[in-house]
């Protein structure tokens, strides 16, 4: 009988030590790091997303500018060619006033 009871407290201590979940104390922080751990994650890719999105934001800007910029080198290049056209066509009038007026003269 002895035998008995010295081999159920055998098992009963060695089944207790092994089989038990871990004890309260030894969970709360491995809970507390889950915790962290996905808040962090989750901090980590909004930063991200927040990061893609205004790298995105400044390349559309800069290709708005870009366009910008060729439609004012555009237009300065079109006032330019019509300023030179005037400047031609006062030349040519120029020139052919004193001719005409000398013709009408000797005439």
């Amino acid at each position: 009988m002895l035998l008995w009871v010295f081999l159920l407290m055998i098992l009963t201590l060695s089944s207790g030590s092994h089989c038990s979940p871990p004890s309260l104390p030894l969970r709360m922080p491995r809970y507390a790091d889950a915790i962290f751990t996905n808040g962090y994650r989750k901090v980590l890719g909004q930063l991200s997303a927040r990061k893609l999105l205004q790298d995105l934001m400044s390349r559309q800007q800069g290709e708005r500018n870009q366009e910008q910029r060729a439609k004012v080198r555009a237009g300065r290049q079109a006032e330019s060619m019509w300023a030179d056209q005037k400047q031609m066509a006062l030349e040519s009038i120029l020139v052919a006033l004193p001719q005409k007026h000398n013709r009408n003269s000797q005439g």
